[in-house]
């Protein structure tokens, strides 16, 4: 069964994180977890520039060392960068030490103030330690983009049905992301319905 909202448990307890823009109008935060990818980063800030919607890009600071030049684009382009480790490293499989040094090492490559854990998966402890440093993000909506099973097809109807207002959607920067057969369309179909996109609120940790 797939779940394309946080938990309820999970917003509780991580009150203090950003899940949602506070807004009542129609506006939406794009990301894109896990690159940056030669195979499609490139691809997506096209789509993103010749529609001029900004984005945050939550790379991996393993990734960001490898393509230096793709992480100049991203921020050329007017995106900002957010950190998602240097290992792509599940929090609840992970020991703290290990799991705040893998952030840490990855700063340096991506984002100081910026944070997405992977998978969502944290510890209470190692949320309390990230966010004396940083802005923790997660999401309003998981389309699966990532998930082979799925079609674009599929990905595309579930964010026309999904959306609302606020809403910051999780999208995945790897070829094996479906999101390269549907980016465009989505975008043409928010703006057509009266969204924006809009990057994330500043912060006192920006």
């Amino acid at each position: 069964m797939r779940f394309y909202r946080p938990f309820f448990l999970q917003r509780l307890l991580y009150s203090a994180a950003l899940f949602r823009l506070r807004t009542s109008e129609k506006s939406l935060c794009l990301t894109f977890d896990d690159g940056p990818d030669p195979g499609s980063t490139p691809l997506i800030l096209e789509i993103l520039e010749t529609r001029k919607v900004e984005a945050v890009f939550f790379c991996t600071g393993q990734l960001a060392e490898r393509h230096p030049d793709l992480i100049s684009l991203i921020k050329s382009k007017g995106h900002a960068i957010g950190n998602h480790g240097y290992h792509h490293l599940d929090g609840w499989k992970t020991v703290n030490r290990v799991y705040l040094r893998n952030f840490s090492i990855s700063s340096d490559y991506t984002s100081k103030t910026l944070l997405r854990p992977p998978y969502g998966r944290i510890r209470p402890f190692q949320y309390r330690e990230l966010a004396e440093k940083y802005r923790i993000v997660f999401w309003d909506l998981m389309p699966y983009d990532f998930d082979r099973k799925m079609t674009g097809a599929k990905v595309l109807d579930i964010l026309k049905k999904k959306i609302r207002p606020g809403s910051i959607i999780v999208l995945h920067d790897t070829v094996c992301s479906s999101v390269l057969s549907f980016l465009d369309e989505f975008v043409d179909y928010a703006l057509t319905t009266g969204y924006k996109f809009v990057g994330l609120p500043s912060s006192g940790k920006e």
